[in-house]
């Protein structure tokens, strides 16, 4: 009797740590969520390294993403494509938030509490927040990983849901695939390396740091002129009265402001606005939005984006390849932008709008009300209110979308199709 006790009790501790090995494998979707979140509050940085292909164009396009994240708000995220070797950087600190280029020298600088409230498949914080908010989320468990299935939060209203995979030991992100609605991939993001609570550099998020250390020595640089320097971020003029506005509009109080391109007349009393309205009667200045210079009543000169006694590579305007259903489109124009040239194309019907081409200034612009637009293959800056304009460069040329009555997703929709397109 006594050893059949013995074997009964031997058996139900073996059970029992069975029972315990077993759950200690097996953890539920809430399990994991609770962990998720303890990671989430308890962590100080992160490092995140991979690449991001985007299937939205006929062809997919790979880039090379680095994301750093330091508490509380500074980031810094580095998008490179591979093949055109350029790289474009979009940085968070205290002074506000960047879109640097720098292999053009170019800046925007803004306010804005980018990225937050904006989904982003290679952002951490987005990437756990889906997974935290979605109360319908699926969940599987692979033997490496922890798949959540959720709804995806981006700009881009066609991206509807996400597949996140999250290490099992670490929780530290491993891949991540958007769909649309069709249920077909658009975005995936594949991270190679990932670190949690990284140590940065005291001045891994100075502006001027990473300006100066991503220049790549085979990327063409804009140079500026004999006895010119690029401005300083910043910088104002005439003691400070005045400030640059990548829209050309005025502050109150201020009586002067550099043009939408960056250009001051004499004496700094007329301004260009990005749509081109003349201020003074409009004298001794073209404006950005059309007025057409001598000779360029047509087609657009292959000419076009040269300054003065620079040899710049010709401009030829990039055609996107989406046009809003009953709009149409005129024929491309040259225009004058301070000392150098300009494409436009003006498009009515349905909509109204104009789209300009130039070849980027070698400037730095002041704090501008805008907000953080990502394109996928390059990030732009939106602003205005009423009259919206558009902002990004792509494969050395500045364009500027501008628009009363076209709606957002129609202007990133539009940005989004000139990625890939051939000049014209």
């Amino acid at each position: 009797m006594m050893g059949m006790r013995r074997v009964t009790w031997m058996a139900a501790i073996v059970l029992a740590i069975a029972v315990i090995l077993s759950g200690c494998g097996a953890k539920d979707a809430g399990a994991v969520v609770k962990e998720l979140n303890e990671v989430v509050s308890k962590m100080e940085s992160y490092q995140g390294v991979g690449r991001m292909t985007l299937h939205t164009g006929q062809v997919p396009q790979e880039y090379q993403v680095e994301v750093w994240f330091k508490k509380p708000h500074y980031y810094r995220i580095s998008l490179t494509n591979d093949k055109k070797d350029i790289t474009q950087i979009v940085l968070r600190n205290d002074e506000g938030v960047y879109v640097l280029t720098p292999h053009l020298n170019k800046s925007f600088r803004f306010q804005s509490n980018w990225p937050d409230n904006q989904g982003q498949a290679y952002l951490f914080q987005s990437i756990a927040d889906s997974i935290l908010t979605d109360k319908d989320r699926q969940f599987t468990a692979e033997e490496n990983a922890y798949v959540f299935d959720v709804l995806a939060n981006y700009q881009n209203a066609s991206l509807v849901r996400q597949k996140i995979w999250l290490d099992k030991k670490t929780l530290q992100p491993q891949n991540v695939q958007v769909t649309d609605a069709g249920n077909n991939v658009m975005v995936s993001m594949e991270f190679s390396h990932f670190e949690f609570n990284k140590q940065f550099d005291k001045d891994s998020f100075d502006m001027q740091r990473n300006m100066t250390a991503s220049m790549l020595p085979t990327a063409p640089t804009m140079l500026p002129k004999e006895g010119q320097s690029p401005a300083a971020e910043g910088e104002q003029t005439d003691g400070g009265k005045q400030q640059a506005s990548a829209e050309g509009e005025q502050t109150d109080g201020d009586k002067q402001q550099a043009s939408a391109e960056g250009e001051q007349t004499d004496g700094d009393k007329q301004r260009a606005s990005a749509e081109g309205e003349q201020t003074d009667g409009g004298k001794g200045q073209v404006s950005a939005e059309g007025e057409q210079s001598d000779g360029a009543k047509g087609q657009a000169s292959a000419e076009a984006g040269q300054t003065d006694g620079d040899k710049q590579q010709p401009l030829v305007f990039i055609d996107p390849a989406y046009m809003p259903e009953g709009v149409t489109q005129s024929e491309v124009t040259e225009v004058k932008l301070g000392d150098g040239k300009g494409l436009l194309q003006r498009y009515s019907g349905t909509y109204h709008y104009t789209l300009l081409q130039s070849k980027p200034v070698d400037r730095s612009v002041s704090v501008l009300p805008a907000t953080l637009v990502d394109l996928g293959y390059t990030f732009a800056v939106m602003t205005g209110e009423d009259k919206k304009t558009l902002i990004w460069t792509y494969d050395g040329v500045e364009f500027r979308l501008s628009s009363g009555d076209l709606p957002a997703e129609e202007m990133v929709a539009i940005a989004q199709s000139v990625q890939d397109q051939s000049a014209k």
